[in-house]
């Protein structure tokens, strides 16, 4: 449902140069963003290349793309893309700019663009039989600290002091931008802490 779907949000952008040289460079600026959205933040190895000629975006020069593989199904996935225009819809639109010379002259074009298609990916690649599983960097709670060790027999004493010692850890990982979060819920055992962080 993540991958084909009546209604999606599109980050796109559009974007005009003086020279060729800058456009290119863009293009490939832009699918490096690309690039580490997938990699670095949904934890999802992509491959990127350049589109043939019958693939490319109808009307540029050419086209660049940010591909993935879904295991599951043994097949790859576009990802993003990003395309140079060229001076072609430039020419179409009467799209000018002044250069060094003050001369008037067409622009180069990019585009690019992901959309929330990204998410399908993440999902494929990551999920399993027991449902969504999130890559650290996206999931809303990163680390859960369970104190082990408490039982019946233990004293309120030395319970407190571990829970002190729990909360201590939380705060130092949430010092460091990570999303802790502790269990020491009295009423479940730490096995079934696991169990219930683990399915969650």
């Amino acid at each position: 449902p993540f991958l084909r779907t009546r209604e999606f949000l599109w980050q796109e952008g559009h974007t005009a140069f003086a020279t060729k040289k800058e456009a290119d460079e863009e293009v490939l600026a832009i699918l490096e963003l690309y690039r580490r959205v997938y990699e670095e933040l949904l934890a999802v190895p992509v491959i990127l290349g350049k589109k043939s000629e019958k693939e490319k975006f109808a009307g540029g020069d050419y086209t660049t793309t940010c591909e993935g593989f879904i295991p599951a199904v043994g097949r790859g996935i576009q990802g993003a893309t990003s395309h140079h225009l060229g001076q072609n819809f430039a020419k179409m639109f009467g799209i000018e700019c002044e250069n060094e010379n003050k001369e008037k002259q067409l622009v180069y074009q990019n585009s690019w663009g992901i959309t929330t298609r990204t998410i399908g990916v993440m999902i494929m690649v990551h999920g399993d039989n027991k449902g969504l599983v999130l890559p650290p960097r996206v999931a809303s709670k990163q680390v859960i600290i369970i104190p082990c060790g408490i039982n019946a027999k233990t004293t309120d004493e030395d319970r407190q002091k571990v829970y002190a010692k729990v909360e201590e850890l939380v705060k130092t990982l949430k010092d460091g931008g990570i999303r802790a979060e502790s269990d020491c819920r009295d009423v479940y055992t730490s096995g079934w802490k696991y169990n219930h962080w683990e399915m969650k």
